[in-house]
């Protein structure tokens, strides 16, 4: 193996430990993960695979934002979630599914790793014990993703985006929207009507300030009562 392939094999051994899907596995179950992997980067608004095609197997994002969308039948885009950085998607691959469900696109530009299916499933095949860790990670990985999006589609939208908005600002007091507020209604579930009349809502109340894709938390303290169901 040359130097380069190294250095890629290294790469893309760092980003699978860092993912929330591997964390928990040790540095000999990356490294074996890490040889069946290939990467792939996306230009923005590419896409990744469509409803329909092959499932080659899933992926986890090193860098940029992945769009999971399905096109309704009246034409319009239905955003079902995006994933970032550290975050893996199409796990359903490994199962019983042939083909992927909806369609992935990139909305800026990324690169994510390829965890190939039949690969994966004949070294789990040969290591038992390497199954029993990663189907134990994976488990906790889709629990912990699955009480989240039904935490943000049962919610009031003003309560959603409150959480939302906090989420991404971490300790900071400035959020700059690096995806469209129409991508960012798909991913709360609601149009972009609704969102523009929700931000407007959460500046009334004093919790933000709202310079272009700039949101000022202007009231941490009110943003987390909005954020718990407070009014």
């Amino acid at each position: 193996m040359t130097s380069v392939s190294v250095l890629h094999k290294a790469g893309i051994a760092a980003s699978l430990a860092a993912s929330r899907v591997f964390s928990g596995l040790g540095g000999e179950d990356i490294a074996a993960l890490a040889t069946i992997c290939s990467t792939r980067a996306l230009k923005k608004n590419e896409v990744l695979f469509r409803e329909g095609e092959k499932a080659e197997g899933f992926f986890v994002i090193q860098s940029g934002q992945i769009s999971i969308q399905r096109t309704k039948p009246d034409g319009r885009t239905q955003i079902i979630h995006v994933f970032g950085p550290g975050d893996s998607f199409a796990e359903a691959a490994l199962a019983t599914v042939d083909v992927y469900p909806a369609n992935a696109v990139a909305l800026k530009s990324s690169q994510v790793i390829l965890v190939r299916k039949e690969p994966l499933l004949e070294l789990l095949g040969r290591c038992p014990q390497l199954s029993v860790h990663i189907l134990a990670s994976m488990s906790a990985h889709l629990r912990l993703l699955m009480q989240s999006i039904h935490d943000m589609k049962s919610r009031q939208i003003e309560h959603r985006l409150a959480a939302w908005l906090l989420k991404q600002a971490g300790a900071r007091t400035v959020v700059t929207l690096e995806v469209s507020k129409k991508v960012l209604a798909g991913q709360l579930g609601v149009t972009g009507e609704t969102l523009s009349r929700t931000f407007a809502r959460l500046r009334e109340l004093g919790a933000i300030s709202v310079v272009k894709k700039r949101i000022q938390i202007a009231g941490r303290a009110r943003l987390e009562e909005i954020a718990g169901g407070g009014a």
